[in-house]
């Protein structure tokens, strides 16, 4: 699942796609069908890359991937964003088993749901993420590859005995009058 560039914006609703930065702030494109191009204020926006988000855990946070990921693999019937709090919570047992009950809400849940649902169509979800397994070179491709060559002494370079002229003066007419 690649979720690089994915981001969720402080006060606005949806998620966005990370175009570039200029020194206002971070342009983002809504991935809505809209396709809302906006300038988040770096003073007082906050963003949050979804491929950083983790959820509280009872021995160590989970990431929002694994997450994600459990969501899709999952055979029972995803329960709807909208719904109450105990299913939600009984959902959230089963795709993240080790996840803290008393830190992770039933607002946090109904979020997870939503970006799934908003994501679970597009082709960046079923895409492999950047710098994974898949993509990493195997160790048996770094034995074979030709060491490199020791590099060669270079011979010092005898000082020339150039001497540097002055430079020229440029010669630029006056202005006259104002």
């Amino acid at each position: 699942m690649n979720l690089r560039g994915i981001v969720s914006v402080s006060g606005r609703p949806g998620l966005f796609k990370l175009i570039g930065q200029n020194k206002a702030g971070y342009v983002l494109e809504g991935l809505d069908e809209q396709k809302l191009k906006i300038v988040a204020n770096l003073s007082n926006t906050k963003l949050a890359s979804l491929e950083d988000i983790t959820i509280y855990g009872e021995d160590e946070e989970l990431k929002l991937t694994d997450v994600l990921a459990n969501i899709a693999a999952t055979k029972t019937a995803i329960p709807d964003a909208k719904a109450d709090g105990n299913t939600l919570r009984k959902f959230f047992l089963e795709v993240a088993p080790n996840h803290d009950q008393e830190k992770v809400y039933a607002s946090d849940m109904k979020k997870i749901l939503t970006w799934y649902n908003f994501l679970k169509d597009m082709p960046l979800f079923t895409e492999a993420a950047p710098g994974t397994e898949e993509d990493a070179p195997k160790v048996e491709d770094k034995v074979e590859a030709k060491p490199k060559a020791a590099p060669k002494a270079k011979a010092a370079k005898a000082p020339t005995a150039k001497t540097a002229a002055p430079a020229k003066k440029a010669t630029m007419p006056a202005k006259r009058g104002a």
